[in-house]
């Protein structure tokens, strides 16, 4: 019986190690992705339409905006 006790006590500390070593790992991982790949937002577009050699409008940029926000 004692050795029962054991096992499942040994069973759940490994599983909350576990889990928070992926929570940590998958945390920075997260964190690298979002700094590699910033989202997007309203500088980026503007960036982008004047590479494209337009001016926008603020009424296109928020319909951009809308689009990129409603994909995600």
């Amino acid at each position: 019986m004692g050795s029962l006790l054991s096992s499942i006590v040994y069973t759940l500390i490994g599983a909350v190690i576990g889990g928070v070593v992926t929570f940590i790992w998958t945390k920075k991982k997260f964190e690298k992705e979002l700094k590699e790949n910033p989202p997007i937002n309203e500088k980026m577009i503007r960036a982008m339409f004047l590479q494209m050699g337009r001016k926008p409008s603020e009424a296109q940029i928020r319909q951009i905006m809308k689009t990129v926000n409603q994909n995600r």
